[in-house]
């Protein structure tokens, strides 16, 4: 393997450049060249690849974003839109791929291997709901940066007996929400695999409010059956003992200097990716289990959802009292 290319997908998340940092200066030990291709599939479509070497990946590791860039794009769903992209990488000469992204990322890594390219994918979604992986990049530094967000409400929320409904990314995945309300000492917490209904979570609010608490904190993902919005305005007609006010994270959980382990893992990653393409491997991804870092068939990560432990819920129940 001469050539590989490295390229990032899907939403953002911090510790992308250093997976990117790793891969290219790995496979530049290896004697490889190496392409960065621009906005994911889009640049492949596209054919914007650029030439890689140490000084492009110098001094990015303390970076959030991806250097790269990142976008989503539909017409590579498409078989159609497959086969144009796998033209792109043949006329660049580039003989193995490293996709750095989430699940609609590696469904498009699958794609490419079905087609027999050698493609191998590194998980990088701050949801933490890639199957065959125990953390994915960027979680850590989402979770991180949503706690700092809690602990500044409460002091806000303290002074005024208030009760602040916060709003964690998650679609389809309450990790960040559940952790964070347990690190974070949330009175309530509401993701997708456990739904409430609108009067178990006003009830969950009297009852700290009588309990004597002088605030409460509500951490909602925003995959939940009840949006934020719709859970802020079903609390004003009702009486919870505090004053209710909600924020909205959005995607400040995106951004930032990744932390100390987001850096180690994605480092680690992009070595790991890089030493299975050279050792003939296709079709995979490289995870964490544990301490270790292993693998997975890509078909089994994508048809899979990772779930979160019924532990993690019992022990938010017990602690938020």
């Amino acid at each position: 393997m001469k050539k590989i290319a490295v390229l990032t997908s899907g939403g953002d998340a911090p510790g992308m450049n250093a997976a990117i940092r790793a891969v290219v200066r790995t496979a530049l030990d290896m004697g490889m060249e190496v392409y960065g291709i621009r906005r994911g599939y889009t640049g492949m479509l596209a054919g914007d690849f650029e030439r890689m070497t140490n000084r492009e990946v110098s001094g990015i590791l303390q970076r959030g974003g991806t250097i790269l860039q990142t976008a989503r794009n539909e017409q590579f769903k498409t078989p159609e839109g497959q086969k144009r992209g796998l033209r792109r990488l043949n006329e660049v000469g580039v003989d193995g791929l490293v996709v750095i992204g989430g699940d609609g990322s590696l469904r498009g890594a699958q794609a490419l291997h079905s087609l027999n390219f050698p493609v191998v994918g590194i998980p990088g979604s701050i949801d933490n709901d890639i199957w065959g992986t125990n953390m994915s990049i960027g979680v850590d530094t989402a979770l991180n940066t949503i706690l700092d967000a809690i602990d500044k409400l409460r002091d806000t929320a303290t002074s005024h007996e208030r009760a602040f409904l916060v709003e964690a990314m998650g679609r389809n995945c309450g990790y960040l929400a559940l952790m964070s309300g347990i690190l974070g000492g949330a009175e309530l917490v509401v993701t997708p695999e456990k739904p409430l209904e609108l009067d178990e979570i006003a009830k969950a609010l009297d009852d700290a409010y009588t309990r004597g608490k002088s605030h409460a904190i509500g951490v909602i993902a925003e995959g939940a059956k009840y949006n934020i919005t719709e859970v802020a305005k079903y609390l004003e007609d009702r009486t919870v003992g505090f004053e209710v006010r909600m924020t909205i994270l959005g995607h400040v959980q995106r951004g930032g200097s990744p932390s100390a382990f987001d850096r180690l893992l994605a480092t680690r990653l992009g070595v790991a990716a890089v030493e299975q393409l050279a050792a003939g491997n296709s079709g995979i991804m490289v995870g964490l289990d544990g301490r270790d870092i292993t693998c997975a068939q890509i078909s089994d990560v994508i048809s899979k959802q990772r779930g979160i432990s019924d532990h993690y819920f019992k022990m938010a129940e017990v602690l938020s009292r």
